[in-house]
């Protein structure tokens, strides 16, 4: 399939709760391989649904020599201690705050055909799934982050020279 183009903050699909996805076959096949081809570029490590203005739950990923992608995906377990890790996000390029993700996560959903699936992980994987899966619930990891370093990191988008374009 392709590529996709990354909507931005401020694009108002980041901000929407996603649809789950109820039927599965070519259009999810089709989604899931967009979804993983616009995973793939160096410098990245998943991608949302909303992120290429799909509104549905799904997230692409390559991640620590796993790639796939992942339907209707909830988390099902959290553990270890919730830690601030450096993260960023391909809808706001350049920009990267410590934001709390706990070491370990899983989260169940299916596959493109609807064969239910589990994915579970530590360290980038873990927190990978939380942000993406945070991206089906219309929130962007900025929002996430403890109120001063919120303000800053608002501060540091709305100056950004791709902000509002």
């Amino acid at each position: 399939m392709a590529e996709r183009a990354i909507r931005l903050f401020g694009d108002p699909v980041l901000r929407t709760e996603c649809r789950p996805v109820t039927e599965f076959g070519s259009a999810t096949r089709a989604l899931a391989q967009d979804l993983i081809d616009s995973s793939l570029p160096d410098g990245r490590a998943a991608v949302a649904a909303p992120q290429i203005g799909v509104a549905l739950r799904a997230f692409g990923y390559d991640v620590d020599g796993r790639t796939g992608a992942i339907f209707n995906p909830e988390i099902i377990e959290t553990s270890g201690e919730k830690r601030d890790i450096g993260e960023g996000c391909l809808s706001i390029p350049g920009l990267q705050f410590p934001t709390p993700r706990w070491e370990y996560a899983a989260v169940k959903g299916f596959d493109a055909e609807g064969n239910p699936v589990e994915l579970r992980g530590d360290g980038v994987f873990a927190q990978m799934l939380q942000h993406e899966t945070d991206h089906l619930n219309g929130v962007v990891y900025v929002q996430t982050l403890p109120g001063p370093r919120r303000k800053e990191a608002m501060k540091q988008i709305r100056n950004s020279a791709w902000f509002g374009s």
